[in-house]
C-alpha cells in the first residue's frame, strides 16, 4: 500500500513520538526523585522501572506482530493511549499508603508505560522504513532526524520532569501530563494521513519473532549490551549520587538538586540527540555500502570501552565525593554520550538496512526487544551496583557492558 503524502505521514508520525517521549522524559525524571527524596534505597528505585523494562520486552515482539496485522497506525495510537491512561492512574497513588504498596503500585503503572512506549517506538521506527526515500542515503537520514530529535525532546522533557515537581507537585504534573498527551493523540488522530502501511503478508505467523537474518541476531545482541551500558550509570547511580551530594536535605536545597540534576540528564539526552541526527554527516553516510558503516559500528562500540572505566577508576581514588570528581564525571560522561549516540545511531540505521519491507515490523520489534532487555539488566545492575559498591562499581559494571556491546559488534565482520 502507498502512502499519498510521505512527508505528511513522516512528519505527522515523527510529531506523535516527540510527544510520546517528553512525557516519557518528563515521568521517569518525576518518579525517580519524588521516590528517592522520599528515602528510597537504590535498590528500590531500581525496581520502580523494572517492569518498564520487562514490558518493553515482551511488548517489542508482540508489538510487531500486531503491526504486522493491523497496521502502524493502529499501534501508534494504542501506545499514546496506553501512556495517557498509565499518567491518570500514577496520579491515583496514596502518600499514605506502605513502601511495599508503593512499590508494586509504580512498578505495575510504569510497565503499561513500557507497554506504551514501545508500541510508539516500534510504529514510529518501522514507518521511516516505508516512508523513507530509497536513493542518496535517504533512510539513513531519516532514521538520524526521527532518533535525533526524539532523545533531544525526551532530554527536555527530563528538564520538564524535575521543574513540574519543584514547583506543581507530584499529582499536578502527572495530571498536566496526561492533558496534553490527550490533546496530542486527538490531533494525531485528525491530521495522520489514511494508508500508513504496515501488514505482512497472511502466512506470516506468531512464531516467526526471531529474525532468520543473522546479522539482525548479532546487531540486537550488541545492542543490549550497548543500552545496558549506559542504563548502568543512568537510571539510578548518577542521579542518586549527584543527589546526595548536591542536596543539603532541606526543603530548597531538594529543590536546586532537582533542578541540576533534571537539567544534567536533560543536557546529556539533547546533546545525545543532537549527534544522533548529525551522524550521517559525521561519518559520512551518503551513497556509503552497508560492509563499510557496518565496520564504522564496530570502531565506534570500541571506542566506548574505556571512558566508563576511568571514570571508575577516578572514582576508587577519589573515595569520597570531591568537586574535580564531579567536573570529570562532568565531561566524562557527556564524552561517553558523543560517541554512545554515534553508536546507537548506526545501529538505528543497520537495522532497517538489514530489514526487508515484509518483515521489517518483525525485525525491528526483535531488535528493540534486546534493546529493553539491555535496558532491564542495566536498571538491575544500576540499583544492585551502585547499592554494593557506590559509584565506582556502577561505572566498573558499565564498563564491562560496553565491552560486551564490541565483542558482539565485532561478530558482524563475520557474517
Amino acid at each position: 500500500m502507498t502512502v499519498p503524502n510521505p512527508i505528511r505521514a513522516y512528519a505527522a508520525v515523527t510529531a506523535a513520538y516527540w510527544a510520546f517521549m517528553l512525557s516519557d522524559g518528563a515521568l521517569r525524571m518525576l518518579v525517580l526523585l519524588h521516590f528517592n527524596s522520599l528515602g528510597f534505597t537504590p535498590l528500590q528505585l531500581a525496581w520502580l522501572f523494572l517492569l518498564y523494562e520487562v514490558a518493553g520486552m515482551v511488548t517489542n515482539l508482540a508489538a510487531g506482530w500486531l503491526a504486522a496485522r493491523f497496521g502502524l497506525a493502529a499501534t501508534l495510537y494504542s501506545g499514546l493511549a496506553l501512556q495517557i491512561g498509565a499518567l491518570v492512574a500514577l496520579a491515583q497513588l496514596d502518600p499514605g499508603w506502605s513502601i511495599p504498596a508503593s512499590v508494586a503500585f509504580v512498578m505495575a503503572v510504569q510497565g503499561v508505560s513500557g507497554v506504551a512506549k514501545d508500541l510508539a517506538k516500534m510504529s514510529s521506527k518501522s514507518a521511516v522504513k516505508l516512508l523513507a526515500p530509497k536513493e542518496d542515503g535517504g533512510l539513513f537520514r531519516w532514521v538520524a532526524a526521527l532518533t535525533g530529535s526524539k532523545n533531544a525532546v525526551k532530554g527536555l522533557g527530563f528538564f520538564l520532569g524535575a521543574a513540574l515537581l519543584a514547583f506543581a507537585g507530584f499529582q499536578a504534573a502527572v495530571w498536566g501530563m496526561a492533558g496534553v498527551l490527550t490533546a496530542i493523540l486527538i490531533a494525531v488522530l485528525l491530521f495522520l494521513p489514511k494508508g500508513l502501511p504496515g501488514r505482512m503478508k497472511g502466512e506470516d505467523g506468531w512464531s516467526g519473532w526471531r529474525s532468520r537474518d543473522a546479522r539482525v541476531n548479532r546487531l540486537s545482541l550488541a545492542r543490549l549490551f550497548l543500552f545496558g551500558a549506559r542504563d548502568v550509570w543512568f537510571v539510578v547511580g548518577i542521579p542518586v549520587y549527584f543527589q546526595a551530594v548536591l542536596s543539603d536535605g532541606t526543603g530548597e536545597g531538594r529543590r536546586e538538586a532537582f533542578f541540576l540534576i533534571g537539567g544534567f540528564l536533560a543536557l546529556w539526552i539533547i546533546a545525545y540527540g543532537a549527534v544522533q541526527a548529525a551522524a550521517p554527516r559525521l561519518l559520512g553516510s551518503r551513497n556509503q555500502s552497508e560492509a563499510e558503516t557496518t565496520r564504522k559500528a564496530i570502531f565506534w562500540a570500541g571506542l566506548l570501552v574505556p571512558i566508563p572505566f576511568i571514570l571508575a577508576a577516578a572514582a576508587w581514588a577519589a573515595a569520597a565525593p570531591a568537586p574535580w570528581l564531579t567536573a570529570l564525571l562532568i565531561g566524562g560522561l557527556l564524552l561517553f554520550g558523543f560517541v554512545f549516540a554515534i553508536n546507537s545511531s548506526v545501529h538505528s540505521y543497520l537495522i532497517l538496512a538489514y530489514g526487508t519491507a515484509e518483515r521489517i515490523t518483525r525485525d525491528v520489534g526483535f531488535y528493540y526487544m534486546a534493546n529493553a532487555a539491555g535496558r532491564l539488566i542495566g536498571t538491575l545492575l544500576s540499583g544492585l551496583s551502585y547499592q554494593i559498591g557506590g559509584l565506582p562499581l556502577c561505572l566498573t559494571t558499565a564498563g564491562l557492558m560496553a565491552l560486551a556491546s564490541w565483542l558482539s559488534a565485532r561478530r558482524l565482520a563475520t557474517v
